[in-house]
């Protein structure tokens, strides 16, 4: 997540488990294979800011089989991510009196037709994410906030190996262009309801890799993102294009009967700077850095995962604590 003002500031997805411990030899996660989904979302803006979304939302990974693909059929996923954020200068500095409360709701669709390719399982998925924004702290404004739309997130394939204990996923996602509302429609005068645009004005495209080693019911896994904005947002006379970024979430956990414990971490780096109108925004790159626990439970027909983490360093972007309850269940 960044926010940005003219100068700069920053959302996401999600890798779901479901649990097969009979069908596979992956007995983590209280017997839980990992699905690899990426989602998006989360926002964040201040006052006449121009960019307000990062396409993958942090650390909403933690706690999964990054490298790991499910049994063939249908999953259904659902994250469920609450923060309130503050602003973090460029010198990594909180600003006072700066406040954003967002609620993500990102169900998924996961398909696995059991279909082989390159000696790789193959899979699909497409993610609808829906975000709740009320922001009186960053923009000043006030109202009951606003809920909407992100923009589709497409994982049109995704392809995983195994070699003994480790295990290697990749995969591509796109973003569409088809938010409810963008910066667009704040910068014209459509949104006044105390809540942030629900998605970006442009397209993104998201190549994926997931590492897992996975051995007496240990998971350490590695979920690695690198993001790339293909288009701008465009607005009056504005075309304020994104810089690239790396994200990446990490897990540490163990499983016993059907508990899970562990930690997870999440760390974001923005890799080229930002640009309005053509020119290049200097101190606008971002970084983020969190830690927090984690813990599961396989319940009948349905896995529950939930994490927190405290944040630890942000520099030109929006921070805080988070939670994320993810649900998980078969068709």
């Amino acid at each position: 997540m960044k926010i940005m003002t003219s100068n700069r500031g920053d959302a996401a997805a999600a890798r779901m488990p479901w649990l097969d411990g009979r069908q596979s030899r992956l007995k983590r996660l209280g017997g839980a294979i990992a699905v690899g989904v990426t989602a998006a979302v989360l926002a964040a803006s201040c006052a006449r800011a121009e960019e307000l979304w990062d396409p993958y939302l942090r650390g909403v990974n933690e706690g999964l089989a990054a490298g790991a693909m499910p049994p063939p059929g249908v999953y259904g996923i659902l994250d469920n991510y609450w923060t309130v954020y503050s602003y973090y200068n460029n010198h990594g500095d909180k600003v006072p009196n700066t406040s954003l409360n967002c609620l993500v709701e990102v169900p998924i669709l996961l398909w696995v037709p059991g279909v082989h390719i390159l000696g790789a399982t193959y899979a699909a998925a497409i993610a609808q994410p829906f975000d709740y924004t009320s922001d009186p702290g960053l923009t000043g404004t006030t109202g009951a906030g606003n809920w909407g739309a992100y923009n589709t997130v497409l994982i049109p394939g995704q392809l995983a190996w195994t070699a003994g204990d480790v295990f290697v996923k990749t995969g591509f996602e796109i973003y569409l262009n088809d938010a409810s509302s963008t910066p667009a429609s704040l910068a014209n005068g459509h949104l006044n309801n105390g809540g942030l645009p629900s998605g970006n004005g442009y397209t993104t495209v998201q190549p994926d890799l997931g590492i897992s080693y996975l051995a007496d019911n240990w998971d350490i896994s590695a979920d690695l993102h690198l993001i790339f904005p293909v288009t701008a947002d465009k607005y009056d006379s504005i075309t304020y294009r994104s810089g690239d970024e790396f994200a990446a979430d990490y897990t540490f956990t163990k499983t016993i009967g059907k508990w899970t414990f562990g930690l997870g971490m999440h760390q974001e780096n923005q890799l080229s700077e930002d640009s309005r109108n053509g020119h290049a925004l200097r101190d606008s790159e971002v970084s983020n850095l969190g830690a927090g626990p984690l813990i599961g439970y396989a319940f009948p027909g349905i896995i529950v995962l939930a994490e927190y983490n405290h944040n630890i360093h942000t520099q030109n972007d929006v921070a805080g604590d988070f939670f994320n309850f993810r649900f998980v269940v078969p068709f």
